[in-house]
């Protein structure tokens, strides 16, 4: 399997991860998602990109085929209905972002087209 799940929060998330990793970066890429929590996002962000606020999404690349992305769920369920998502959409969307990400795209039309294309798909 390319895909390792890590959940430190106490939701439980049953969302299509692999089907969707694999949809967008391939089955051959090798990806680690962590849904952390507020404290553990802050601390990642502060670490990584030295600023101080929880995010909904952080991605990493680490080589050419492999990747990380942390979710932190209590920040994307506090932003969801300023997006008209569900709690459970807006998780996915935030996913799919992150991926993007990892593909290689920055924000702008060809990311937001994607980002929908893809939303539509799995939400």
């Amino acid at each position: 399997m390319s895909i390792t799940l890590t959940n430190t929060t106490r939701a439980r998330h049953n969302l299509p991860f692999l089907e969707i990793k694999n949809d967008i970066l391939g089955e051959h890429y090798q990806l680690s998602v962590a849904l952390v929590g507020e404290v553990r996002a802050r601390q990642i962000n502060k670490q990584s990109r030295n600023k101080s606020y929880a995010p909904n999404v952080l991605s990493f690349p680490l080589a050419r085929n492999a990747g990380e992305v942390y979710l932190c769920p209590a920040v994307a369920n506090k932003e969801a209905n300023s997006f008209g998502h569900s709690k459970q959409k807006h998780l996915i969307f935030l996913y799919i972002h992150g991926l993007l990400h990892l593909k290689g795209l920055d924000h702008g039309p060809k990311m937001e087209s994607l980002e929908e294309t893809y939303l539509k798909k799995y939400s």
